[in-house]
């Protein structure tokens, strides 16, 4: 039986990837690249790639190999869809570095307060 969730939509999605994961046979670069290029072909927004900038870093994603894979689909998906991919990619690493920033100013807060309660 189904249970409610806060967020089912995320639950669903979260769902769908790890049931694609274990059914893939693709090594992780191949599976990023796979993934990356899908999202450019439909034009997806940032959040999407936000999604996977960690995967994509464990993997061992570079910037070079990044642009690379743009090239590599610019004839098939067209000038202005890379273009879109740039600016959403580069939307999707300033959320990112804004997520690990805040992240390290709390745990930075939190081992403050701390040392200052011992």
């Amino acid at each position: 039986m189904a249970t409610a969730s806060d967020a089912p939509v995320l639950d669903t999605l979260a769902a769908m990837t790890v049931d694609s994961l274990e059914r893939c046979g693709l090594d992780d670069e191949t599976l990023i690249i796979s993934r990356l290029a899908a999202l450019v072909a439909m034009d997806a927004p940032a959040v999407s790639y936000l999604a996977h900038i960690d995967p994509a870093i464990k993997a061992g994603m570079t910037v070079e190999r990044l642009q690379d894979v743009l090239v590599a689909i610019a004839p098939v998906v067209g000038t202005a869809r890379v273009m879109s991919a740039a600016g959403h990619l580069a939307e999707a690493f300033g959320f990112a570095i804004a997520l690990a920033e805040n992240e390290a100013e709390a745990i930075a807060r939190a081992e403050k307060q701390s040392r200052g309660k011992s």
